[in-house]
């Protein structure tokens, strides 16, 4: 659904229609799934939580649609400094509902420490809830506005479609055959940037699981056989992808670098895999924030190998965080 005018109201009624119909039904479908659950011996009782968190979801959704119409009432629309609170308050009631239903806690380091920007943000992307996390800990964390660069998928998501397109955010097409238009698109996202803000990209594109690790390390094998090398000892991050980053640093020639990487929501690329994660544990979530001054960032084509060096040793302290968590 390309056009706004078709999306936006089809995904609102779709997404109020949720919220009512989970809450109205909820005395039908919570006993079906803990006895679900209880059939098959998951006493953590992983359905009725993601159920749950589908609900809570569903009304911040909703109350996020309203509180965007109310700002359009009142000729607020444009305001960036209302939908940046807007944005904030959504933010914080997901990774609120995501706490009370499936345990999720998340420990930050180094985000507090981050000075004056302006900053370009490289971040791991493994599960459904990085770009909600990763929001919340720039904003709550180190007191900085993000600006992202999405998949257009995500406009499916009425609150990110309406407040995203408010706010100096990027929809990229990933199947687009114009790669200069979109890298314009990026370009254009970060001007302006201020000392207060942060431009954040997802270099990976999509989120790691093995099955996409090797698909795109086996053409990388084709396109750079060097790279492949030095990335085929990835385990847990897949090989970046270097134009949108370039863009970005281009746009934005005085930007600091700062990249992040997480470990505890591996597995969780799918609904699936949510449910899977659920009936083991909670959800513990450690990041790690690194700040990079930009004179220690190479440039042209020795950027790539920067890039490469910082995947490597984020896999790393994935691979070790992993394996600290399990004991």
């Amino acid at each position: 659904m390309e056009r706004s005018w078709i999306r936006r109201p089809v995904m609102v009624l779709g997404v109020v229609s949720m919220a009512v119909l989970l809450l109205a039904l909820l005395p039908l479908w919570l006993p079906v799934l803990l006895l679900v659950d209880a059939g098959r011996m998951n006493w953590r009782f992983p359905l009725v939580r993601f159920t749950a968190f589908g609900l809570m979801w569903a009304w911040l959704e909703t109350l996020g649609i309203v509180a965007a119409a109310f700002l359009w009432a009142v000729g607020q629309s444009r305001n960036q400094n209302a939908n940046f609170v807007l944005q904030k308050l959504w933010t914080r009631g997901v990774v609120g509902a995501l706490g009370l239903t499936v345990g999720l806690h998340i420990e930050v380091e180094g985000a507090d420490s981050l000075g004056d920007g302006p900053f370009i943000a490289l971040c791991r992307h493994a599960s459904l809830a990085d770009s909600v996390m990763s929001a919340w800990v720039f904003m709550t964390a180190s007191g900085l506005r993000p600006r992202y660069v999405l998949k257009k998928e995500l406009k499916l998501d009425p609150c990110l479609d309406v407040v995203g397109h408010r706010l100096p955010n990027y929809f990229l097409d990933r199947s687009s055959s114009n790669l200069a238009a979109e890298l314009q698109g990026i370009e254009q996202m970060a001007q302006g940037l201020s000392a207060q803000e942060i431009a954040v990209i997802f270099p990976e594109g999509t989120r790691a699981n093995d099955v996409k690790r090797a698909r795109i390390l086996e053409r990388l094998r084709e396109r750079a056989p060097e790279r492949a090398v030095k990335l085929e000892k990835l385990k847990y991050l897949m090989a970046p992808k270097t134009a949108g980053v370039t863009a970005l640093l281009a746009a934005v020639p005085n930007a600091k670098v700062v990249t992040m990487w997480h470990a505890g929501f591996d597995g969780m690329d799918s609904f699936r895999g949510i449910v899977q994660h659920l009936a083991k544990s909670a959800v513990r979530v450690h990041v790690k924030v690194t700040e990079h001054q930009r004179a220690t960032v190479a440039t042209g084509e020795a950027f790539v190998a920067w890039l490469d060096e910082q995947w490597c040793a984020m896999d790393h302290a994935v691979g070790v965080r992993i394996s600290e968590q399990s004991l």
